[in-house]
């Protein structure tokens, strides 16, 4: 995905074309899906009791949004309760039924676990979640897609499934290490307004945070200071105006408010091995 972001220069300066900076997984792009495979809405009495001599053949997860129900695996127990969400192995023995004569709950199986262990959301362990509403509303949205079966319902069961996941993945990473969304907003800033001058003081003063904290924060999150992480992106976007303008480097390197042409160019060879002027010829 390419963010198109429009230099604005001074009175009497040229207007530079737009800048585009490569958004992209990189090396994160090798993760794990599951395949949809079928969604169950039970709605049980005391009569509801089943047995898997086997295990279920495939992964499964249990949301119960009312009432009470047990699910056994290899001789241990877990009460399912409203509000709750329980990840089952494949191929263990279990049984799981009702409890007081009330117990709903959807009940999706798919393919493998992985993406669950790659969202580091827990399996055999019964979870609460305030997302309730949320994931229901996923379920049924599955179940609606499957029922009319639109052009690619397939591909949307899937999505749905994936949704459901990484709203709880979301969520229990958030209670694990709550997120500091006064940093979140801190890199949306830098990323569309790069083509401004930005004094890390100012972000200091957006993020509402001590200097210290927000430099801490900012580190833990992108892995540079600020000013370094702000230079990496200047250097990417002129990279890429390299490639794809005939724009002199002169007024690249001015448009991204490098100090001067010299200076822009000793830093673009100390991040990608070449001049700019040299890169571009290749």
């Amino acid at each position: 995905m390419y963010i198109h972001t429009k230099c604005q220069l001074q009175a009497g300066e040229k207007a530079m074309s737009y800048m585009d900076i490569p958004y992209s997984l990189g090396e994160k792009s090798a993760v794990p899906l599951c395949k949809f495979i079928s969604i169950w809405k039970v709605q049980a009495n005391d009569t509801y009791q089943v047995t898997k001599s086997a295990g279920f053949v495939t992964p499964g997860l249990f949301i119960t949004y009312e009432g009470n129900g047990v699910i056994t695996l290899a001789d241990e127990r877990y009460d399912l309760y409203p509000g709750s969400f329980f990840f089952v192995k494949e191929t263990v023995p279990c049984t799981y039924n009702c409890q007081n004569n009330n117990w709903k709950f959807y009940f999706i199986d798919f393919s493998s676990l992985d993406m669950a262990h790659f969202l580091h959301l827990p399996v055999g362990e019964i979870l609460s979640t305030a997302k309730l509403s949320e994931a229901l509303q996923l379920c049924e949205k599955i179940i609606g897609t499957l029922i009319a079966q639109p052009t690619g319902y397939a591909y949307s069961a899937n999505i749905l499934l994936q949704e459901v996941l990484l709203l709880f993945a979301r969520e229990q990473s958030f209670l694990a290490a709550p997120n500091h969304n006064e940093m979140d907003s801190i890199l949306y800033f830098i990323h569309k307004n790069l083509n401004k001058p930005i004094q890390i003081d100012e972000l200091v003063q957006k993020s509402g945070l001590s200097r210290t904290y927000f430099f801490a924060r900012f580190r833990s999150m992108t892995g540079h200071s600020p000013s370094s992480y702000m230079l990496k992106l200047k250097l990417e976007s002129a990279k890429v105006s390299l490639e794809t303008t005939n724009l002199p480097i002169k007024e690249i390197a001015a448009a991204l408010h490098f100090y001067d042409e010299f200076h822009f160019s000793k830093l673009f060879k100390k991040h990608y091995g070449m001049p700019p002027s040299v890169f571009r010829q290749k």
